[in-house]
């Protein structure tokens, strides 16, 4: 059996609002959460308990993606910042 190789090139991955939509779908997760609370013995009784915790995982989880997502935001423009430093950087100023 070949080992299969791509013929071209995997294309750039999409930047976008990313923080923005954490937080959002966290808050979504949350709200579902609380929306689900009041018929907790309803889901206990027909055995649909998980959903419950579903949401609550996924609020959860969120909370680790928020930080994580603010983290990776923060070093790309990091990144981008010393990138523009250095490209407006004269070679005299570099040796000095």
């Amino acid at each position: 059996m070949a080992k299969w190789t791509p013929t071209h090139e995997a294309p750039e991955p999409l930047e976008g609002p990313i923080v923005p939509t954490i937080i959002g779908l966290t808050i979504l997760w949350f709200v579902l959460f609380l929306v689900q609370l009041p018929f907790y013995g309803w889901y206990d009784d027909h055995g649909h308990l998980w959903w419950l915790w579903t949401c609550l995982a996924g609020s959860g989880l969120g909370l680790i993606g928020i930080w994580y997502v603010r983290g990776r935001d923060a070093a790309l423009k990091r990144l981008a910042a010393e990138a523009a430093v250095s490209a407006t950087e004269t070679p005299s100023s570099a040796a000095e």
